[in-house]
């Protein structure tokens, strides 16, 4: 009796990031895209010499000036020494999870100091103060120098924003650390003011941020104190093919090809199509070998699946099959001015000016910027629309196409999860929309047809699979939730990949979000099937803290050695980590915020930092639910999760004590291609998939239970949502004010400095009246 075979092609799709040696060969992808790595630039001043005794009295009177500047919790700048410092770590066996008891114990120490910095004024004004202190020297002895900052020269000198030392004393260099942290602090308020200079923006570098707010090419201006990522050839994603039985979704099969991502400018994301469609030929053949090889007969291969990052955005030419550019990756931020300029033509500025219609914001991340960005700056892709020529898709459209038959009548199409990214694409008419076309200045034409997800496209016409129809199409995520069998409502899952995309199916309602959520379309199963929407959230970085940690800072070697300092640590020691490299998504979109970690003491060692980075994934996992949980209005019960970082057991125990909830890992986490394989088995005219839970007997599951109480998961989330706010508004597209209002900041100081020397003439005056 023979047996039916799914064929699964999953091209880029962010599931697994991190392998460990256990893992079975016949999982797949490694992480659709290594999102941007970062590395920190700096440019410390250079040592000076100490001032001489002239300087004293200008050097104190900056101090006194910066003094309400800097404002400890407390509203004092007292001598407290810091707290006691544990001598040695808590003991703790290297373990899966920690225990309940060692969970549930506080072991955060009182936090010592926490300073905000105001902008203080720039430097220009330092010479006035110098001429002032020479002047009055003979009418005033010096006194000490106020118990304000530390008098070490060196320990002002970092890269990132200068806060005063913990330990107040008055020292003998008080006034080089008053003018270094002059300098320092208007170095990083106001770049493009240092030294009466303005910095010049390196040729060829865009500014970088999140992908929902002001970023690339817009004009942004940076400090050279922030993360900015490192262009890496050797950067790729993964396509790979996975062969399923139909009968109990058991997996066969597989084989994988890195796809090299290119990075031509700072924050510009592209691959070669035709090494992305080289790399499924590739997949099919060495995937079919392996089937022969286990005396697996080709032909029972019924049908094929195709899944595929959603807003990749490709365009080539129909004449020739040739791409006409690379296509654009999800993560790029070339579009940024691209946004702006669309901004400005809609009411208020309102970036959910459409949402109604397609559920998402306007953004750089989605497909249709990034096709009016080409139509803008590309003139081939511009000549070919002109000509007749142009087609444009997503890697899902360009794939089809090129299976089917190409420019010999491939078939040009996409699936409605994929076109419900491009906001183009109208969710509730499910179909293109003439007036988002029009407002994009998008022509029609160029446009695939829409079709369901579960329904056959067209044949194989080459290759060792040449006839087998491809019958299913899913975009990444929503083949995860597929994958997963979230057909009822209020069901979820989170894939854990170089990001976390949360999806709850909402059934055959359009749920919009108050919260900061996207509408997106989860699937629709049929020609004749309902169309099932989703509510989503993003987080930008999740498995991409751990390469981070890997690549940039070298605290481990390799992703695996993560998991070990976690668990030994057992605690991040008050230590919190906000990964928001480049920026924030949902729920807070916020463009200009940037990583930091903070909550640091001596104590904090490298195990610390490690757990504090996984415990920042679960955190934002948590303010996603509690948002979609808002919107829902149906409290989540258990989360089901899949992707390469679920082989973390620390991590997923650290999310089901977040949550509070159980959290359910499948057996086989590559859940994405099994989502594809079900569509593609399922459509009408194959018929070989059930798409009933209990039919499929391969697939099963590890669960985690929660092993804190609530009020200790709520005081870490509390700690945590602090540090959120802390990193928000460090970046801006604004383009720096000019030279001329830096003497409107130097009013308030310099009607001090006047004021103080009229007060000291007078009293001089006075005294020498009385006597």
């Amino acid at each position: 009796r023979s047996t039916s075979y799914t064929f699964a092609i999953s091209v880029g799709t962010p599931g697994q990031v991190a392998h460990s040696d256990a893992d079975p060969p016949a999982l797949i992808s490694q992480g659709a895209i290594r999102a941007a790595e970062f590395r920190r630039t700096s440019s410390p001043g250079a040592e000076k010499p100490r001032p001489t005794a002239s300087r004293a009295l200008a050097a104190r009177l900056l101090l006194r000036a910066a003094l309400p500047g800097c404002q400890r919790n407390r509203d004092t700048l007292d001598a407290r020494p810091p707290p006691a410092q544990p001598s040695a770590p808590p003991s703790r066996t290297a373990c899966s999870a920690p225990s309940p008891t060692d969970r549930g114990r506080r072991e955060e120490p009182r936090a010592p100091y926490h300073v905000t910095h105001t902008p203080l004024p720039p430097p220009p004004l330092l010479p006035v103060a110098h001429f002032l202190a020479s002047w009055l020297r003979p009418l005033l002895s010096a006194p000490a120098a106020p118990r304000a900052l530390i008098g070490s020269a060196t320990a002002l000198r970092a890269a990132a924003p200068p806060a005063p030392p913990r330990r107040l004393h008055s020292g003998s260099h008080a006034p080089v650390a008053a003018r270094r942290w002059c300098r320092a602090s208007a170095a990083v308020t106001r770049p493009e003011v240092l030294r009466g200079r303005r910095r010049r923006r390196r040729k060829g570098v865009h500014g970088r941020v999140g992908p929902h707010g002001a970023g690339a090419a817009g004009g942004l201006h940076r400090s050279g104190h922030q993360f900015q990522p490192l262009p890496d050839p050797c950067k790729c994603c993964p396509a790979s093919q996975t062969v399923f039985n139909a009968k109990t979704a058991e997996l066969l099969s597989h084989h994988q090809v890195e796809i090299q991502q290119k990075f031509p400018k700072e924050g510009w994301v592209e691959q070669d199509p035709k090494e992305i469609l080289r790399s499924v030929h590739e997949c099919v053949e060495r995937t079919c070998e392996k089937l022969q090889q286990l005396n697996i007969d080709i032909t029972n291969i019924k049908a094929i699946g195709v899944s595929n990052q959603r807003e990749t955005t490709v365009v080539w030419d129909k004449t020739t099959g040739e791409p006409l550019y690379n296509a654009i990756v999800w993560l790029d931020l070339r579009t940024q001015s691209t946004v702006e300029r669309l901004l400005k033509r809609i009411p208020g500025n309102n970036k959910s000016f459409f949402k109604f219609r397609t559920g998402l914001p306007l953004s750089t991340y989605f497909s249709a910027v990034k096709l009016r960005w080409l139509l803008d700056n590309v003139e081939e892709i511009r000549q070919a629309v002109d000509d007749g020529r142009a087609m444009f898709g997503t890697i899902d459209s360009w794939l089809i196409w090129c299976l089917t038959g190409g420019k010999n009548g491939g078939v040009h199409c996409t699936d409605v999860t994929n076109a419900s990214r491009t906001m183009l694409f109208n969710i509730h008419s499910l179909d293109w929309d003439p007036e988002l076309c029009q407002f994009f200045d998008i022509p029609m034409d160029i446009l695939p047809k829409v079709r369901s997800s579960s329904e056959i496209y067209g044949l194989m016409k080459s290759g060792a699979l040449t006839g087998v129809p491809i019958s299913g199409c899913l975009g990444d995520q929503s083949a995860a939730l597929v994958g997963q069998m979230c057909f009822q409502d209020g069901q979820a899952k989170n894939t854990y990949g170089t990001g976390c995309f949360l999806l709850c199916n909402t059934g055959q309602k359009s749920v919009f979000s108050d919260h900061g959520l996207l509408t997106t379309i989860a699937y629709k199963l049929g020609r004749d099937k309902p169309v099932c929407y989703a509510l989503e959230g993003s987080v930008a970085i999740a498995g991409a803290v751990v390469r981070w940690l890997r690549d940039n800072l070298g605290i481990v070697k390799t992703s695996q050695e993560i998991e070990k300092l976690a668990a030994e640590a057992g605690t991040s020691y008050g230590c919190y980590f906000v990964p928001a490299f480049s920026g924030l998504y949902a729920p807070y979109w916020e463009p200009s915020a940037r990583g930091i970690i903070c909550g640091l003491t001596q104590f904090t060692n490298k195990n610390h930092i490690a757990f504090a980075a996984l415990e920042a994934v679960c955190f934002q996992t948590r303010e996603i639910l509690d948002a979609m949980n808002k919107d829902c209005g149906i409290p989540l019960s258990q989360l089901q999760v899949d992707g390469g970082m679920t082989n973390n057991k620390v991590l997923m125990q650290l999310q089901s004590d977040i949550l509070c909830i159980p959290v359910v890992k499948p057996s086989m986490p590559e859940t994405t291609a099994l989502g594809a394989a079900m569509a593609a088995g399922a459509a009408e005219g194959v018929g070989i998939w059930s798409l009933n839970p209990g039919d499929l007997t391969a697939v099963t599951c590890e669960r985690f239970e929660p092993q804190i109480n609530p009020e200790e998961s709520e005081y870490r989330y509390a700690r945590w949502k602090k540090a959120v706010m802390k990193s928000m508004g460090w970046e801006t597209s604004e383009a720096p004010s000019n030279g001329d209002t830096s003497i409107f900041c130097s009013l308030p100081l310099g009607f001090f400095i006047m004021s103080s020397m009229i007060m000291l003439i007078g009293a001089k005056y006075v005294s020498g009246t009385d006597k």
